[in-house]
């Protein structure tokens, strides 16, 4: 059951590259929307929290979308820790990385035939591909641009690559939407290749504090868990039949959140004890795409239905809603840095990043 607890102050700024310094101001059980550029036409945000309580939690949050070139298509974003933003610019073919500071994006082609899906910042400070169109993972060196092509065995066919993670001993463990999942050892280039249970589906792939690896099968709607040291992998089923598991995350606590594309849902899978518990998004018509868990362990989803990026508090079951200030943006994934949340706005040809104090 969804419980309101708590009373969220929000004060939204939809900023651009041009903004000065936002000047915030906080309004008691009220939304204040202060507009410093002219694409922001729609509410910024709708509390899902209603009811005050003693302690208010005092939240200010500003939004600020950045274009990239037109046609590029984001699929995926990855902060880095220099303060660049990478993303897969998959109809183009290319690595697109953005400077926050100067708003300039630049490209780094991929290769023929290249469309990478899924970015991720490694251990060694690169950005790390899934592109599907080259049926490899792909490394691009940060500082010279070079470009490190790793291809799955001919045996394997046509995956369908989708989304990568690095564990804890630095293998790469990634997910192919045709039926595979798979590891690459980056010090030496050994790749396996494993055929996931009930074929089809792998998308969404999280690894936990303690090295556990779980991917989410959207077209066959479980979340697997696989051993890394066997490579198998053990099915798990949520309680919503045909929910369409599509992303995974996993919190602090080993806990593994799921979002569920079909239901419209959020869920949680706690293997200390083998349960789960689902929540409906608050919208009408709600279609839950992405999910990242941050430091402060919030769970942050993207909801297709109400064009917005949703925040849930799992210590008092409550949602808060932030209405994306593009119409349809279609964000597909989120990741995130401390205090501050991207996702890549793929229908729009924007990059979006939601900052949290």
């Amino acid at each position: 059951m969804l419980r309101s607890s708590l009373m969220v102050i929000l004060t939204i700024m939809l900023l651009g590259c041009a903004s000065a310094t936002p000047q915030t101001s906080e309004q008691e059980a009220s939304v204040s929307t202060t507009v410093a550029q002219e694409p922001a036409t729609r509410p910024a945000v709708e509390s899902q929290a209603k009811e005050t309580s003693p302690a208010e939690t005092v939240t200010t949050a500003e939004i600020q979308e950045y274009e990239v070139p037109a046609g590029t298509h984001p699929h995926d974003v990855a902060p880095a820790p220099d303060g660049n933003v990478w993303y897969t610019a998959q109809i183009t073919g290319a690595l697109g990385k953005l400077d926050p500071e100067t708003c300039e994006t630049r490209h780094i082609p991929l290769g023929s035939g290249s469309s990478p899906h899924g970015v991720i910042v490694g251990p060694d400070g690169a950005p790390w591909i899934t592109d599907s169109g080259l049926n490899a993972i792909v490394r691009v060196d940060p500082a010279t641009e070079e470009v490190q092509t790793f291809p799955l065995p001919a045996e394997t066919g046509y995956a369908n690559l989708n989304t990568a993670v690095f564990a804890p001993d630095g293998i790469l463990w990634f997910t192919g939407q045709n039926g595979i999942y798979g590891r690459l050892d980056p010090s030496t280039g050994e790749m396996q290749v494993f055929a996931a249970p009930r074929g089809r589906g792998p998308y969404g792939i999280t690894v936990t504090s303690d090295g556990a690896i779980y991917y989410a099968s959207l077209a066959n709607s479980y979340v697997g868990r696989i051993d890394p040291e066997t490579g198998e992998a053990t099915v798990l089923e949520p309680p919503t039949s045909s929910q369409g598991a599509r992303r995974v995350w996993s919190d602090s606590q080993g806990r593994v959140w799921v979002s569920e594309w079909n239901a419209g849902q959020v869920a949680v899978y706690d293997p200390a004890n083998d349960s789960w518990k689902e929540w409906k998004l608050p919208s009408s018509v709600p279609q839950a795409y992405a999910v990242y868990v941050d430091e402060q362990d919030m769970v942050w989803l993207s909801d297709f239905g109400a064009n917005s990026i949703v925040r849930f508090d799992p210590a008092t079951e409550t949602f808060t809603s932030f209405e994306l200030p593009s119409s349809e943006a279609a964000v597909r994934q989120i990741l995130g840095r401390p205090s501050e949340i991207w996702g890549a706005e793929s229908a729009v040809d924007k990059i979006i990043v939601i900052r949290t104090r």
